[in-house]
């Protein structure tokens, strides 16, 4: 891809997603996720209603009426998005791929984050780390998080979450905001999810196609696996073919639902041909309550 076409594409989708970040998910943004704690502010004068076990006694001896400490909430925080980026995300059957989809949630959030003068960084895998971008702040930052999501081409075309989040746990050691965002087809990831969810206020963000969970009977067809690469002749119009798949998909989104409701995680399922803005919203109001 020419570098004239990538810079189109990125300021398409920054136009995209900043203007629901500025106009929809800012407020949200910041309600749904807590600073590390309080700092003291100032001292004014106690007002019917105030918490008495605000009230700093000191100040309230020196001038002989109530007065209560002030704090605010230390308010900035590190976001990490870290994105799947093996071959299945590039499958998509109707609007569009399921990596267009993660690319503008991406940008949404990043810039939501952006917004609230938080960092922001950037882990793309497969079954290893391809890139890290630390966290940084800045538009510009921004910009360069969207790029190599468009422009990026993985070493490998499979998929190890465990890896992943085992990386998450070594390379941030403070609390962040994290997002993984991935069609999540794999399994055995519950040990480190439970470690990271611990430490990080972690959310799963399922995009997947609806032909990830079920598949029409289209006769024999031959069908590529794009994670290992290999093309199957696969019986569609058998019964127990189309049975099978469904019964497997239900299995990986069990295990992804289960596994991160144990750890403690948050979780939002989109489909590619749905409004993910709906989904992200109602997820951040709920968390904000």
């Amino acid at each position: 891809m020419e570098t004239k076409e990538i810079l189109k594409k990125v300021r398409k989708i920054e136009i995209k997603t900043r203007r629901l970040s500025d106009h929809i998910f800012g407020g949200e943004y910041h309600s749904s996720f807590k600073g590390r704690g309080m700092t003291f502010s100032e001292v004014r004068q106690y007002q019917f209603g105030d918490d008495v076990r605000a009230i700093d006694w000191n100040v309230t001896a020196r001038y002989n009426e109530p007065y209560i400490k002030v704090f605010e909430e230390e308010r900035e925080l590190t976001m990490l998005l870290m994105v799947d980026v093996s071959g299945s995300e590039s499958f998509g059957t109707a609007t569009q791929f399921k990596k267009d989809t993660v690319t503008e949630i991406a940008a949404t959030l990043a810039f939501s984050a952006t917004q609230n003068n938080d960092k922001v960084g950037l882990m793309l895998f497969s079954d290893d780390i391809e890139l890290y971008i630390p966290p940084k702040k800045g538009k510009s930052h921004v910009l360069r998080i969207i790029r190599e999501l468009i422009e990026f081409k993985p070493k490998s075309k499979k998929t190890n979450i465990a890896a992943a989040l085992k990386f998450l746990s070594s390379v941030t050691k403070k609390k962040a905001i994290v997002f993984m965002l991935s069609d999540f087809m794999d399994e055995g990831y519950e040990k480190t999810l439970k470690i990271a969810g611990k430490k990080h206020d972690l959310t799963g963000i399922r995009i997947y196609d609806k032909h990830d969970e079920e598949i029409p009977n289209l006769g024999m067809v031959p069908m590529l696996d794009a994670e290992t690469g290999t093309v199957q002749l696969i019986n569609t119009g058998s019964k127990k073919t189309r049975t099978n798949y469904k019964t497997n998909a239900i299995r990986l989104l069990d295990y992804y639902t289960n596994t991160f409701k144990r750890s403690g995680a948050g979780t939002i399922n989109t489909r590619v041909d749905e409004s993910y803005v709906k989904k992200l919203l109602g997820y951040f109001k709920h968390k904000g309550r």
